[in-house]
């Protein structure tokens, strides 16, 4: 992974974007890192793992509810107190 100052990311945009579509190019403003850029396909793999971790952890979270008793109805009820 590279890293480049902001001031070298605006100067060399299209460097920038070359790069990053070879690797994650970290982008620092004032020695700290602020962003990072990376080609589409790594952020659609990046986002297709956070939606299958999210969808592992709903099925997890169900079946630890349905196992306690936690039923459809029970949970509207529960939504629908007031407390």
């Amino acid at each position: 992974m590279r890293t480049i100052t902001a001031s070298e990311a605006k100067q060399g945009f299209a460097k920038l974007i070359d790069t990053a579509s070879r690797e994650p190019v970290i982008i620092q403003r004032q020695k700290r890192d602020v962003a990072v850029v990376l080609s589409m396909a790594e952020y659609e793999r990046l986002t297709r793992l956070n939606v299958a971790e999210f969808q592992r952890f709903c099925d997890r979270i169900g079946s630890q509810a349905k196992a306690a008793g936690l039923d459809e109805a029970k949970l509207a009820e529960l939504l629908a107190s007031d407390d």
